[in-house]
């Protein structure tokens, strides 16, 4: 939920996740289907709060949150709900490019949100009083970061290992850009993509979902207890395995 990658790819595209978090919050629970307000949706899922920051629903749609709107913010407590519910909630709208224009966002924490759906993609962003939304190319690649770890500076440096990345990877698949939300940096530790913060913030796990006009998957590394797990979607029908 603080670094998010797209990358279009023939017949589809590719969405990366690193979630950092504070080493004393449980692990979150591996990706499974779950029914939210009668819609199916793929996610892990946080054992705490209950919800999310990644999801993708059976038609191959996928959206993921980061943390913060457009600046880095001073949490006012307490809020309402968390942003891994009003995330779900979001996600459960019959149309993802729709849920983030029905919700309702008082006293909700500033987040920013990316939705891909049918093709287009989609930047919308809540910075605690207003809604914010823009249509992005889903045939160039884009990288965020999220505003509440890392400075404008790093964000601007993060992207420029971004574009170099991709001039060594011109035609990108998943395995590679997991690898690259793994290792990407200068080794600087505290702002490469897998970040560690004097091991009390890190990343904690990558999430990357890959979608086709004929089949989609969501591939999820946790990287405490080092295991992997691939959920996939066939001609999108529902079906899991774990490694």
């Amino acid at each position: 939920m603080c670094t998010v990658s797209f990358i279009p790819v023939p017949g589809g595209a590719l969405i990366c996740s690193n979630r950092d978090e504070k080493i004393q919050r449980a692990r979150a629970l591996p990706p499974k289907w779950y029914q939210v307000n009668g819609t199916s949706l793929l996610f892990p899922k946080d054992p705490e709060a209950q919800g999310t920051w990644i999801t993708m629903k059976p038609n191959g749609q996928m959206a993921v949150l980061l943390n913060g709107g457009w600046e880095k913010h001073i949490p006012v407590y307490p809020y309402r709900k968390s942003r891994g519910l009003v995330f779900l909630e979001i996600c459960s709208a019959d149309q993802l490019l729709d849920g983030f224009e029905q919700v309702n966002l008082d006293q909700i924490e500033p987040f920013t949100l990316i939705v891909f759906q049918d093709g287009v993609l989609q930047e919308n962003r809540w910075d605690g009083r207003s809604k914010f939304s823009r249509y992005v190319s889903a045939k160039e690649p884009h990288i965020w970061s999220s505003v509440t770890l890392y400075e404008d500076a790093v964000i601007q440096r993060r992207k420029a290992w971004f574009n170099d990345w991709l001039t060594n990877n011109p035609e990108p698949t998943a395995s590679a850009i997991q690898l690259f939300h793994q290792f990407g940096g200068e080794g600087d530790s505290s702002i490469d993509l897998r970040m560690n913060r004097r091991n009390e913030m890190l990343t904690v796990s990558i999430t990357c979902m890959e979608w086709h006009q004929e089949n989609a998957c969501m591939y999820y590394s946790d990287l405490q207890s080092q295991e992997q797990f691939e959920c996939r979607l066939d001609a999108f029908t529902l079906s899991e395995t774990s490694s």
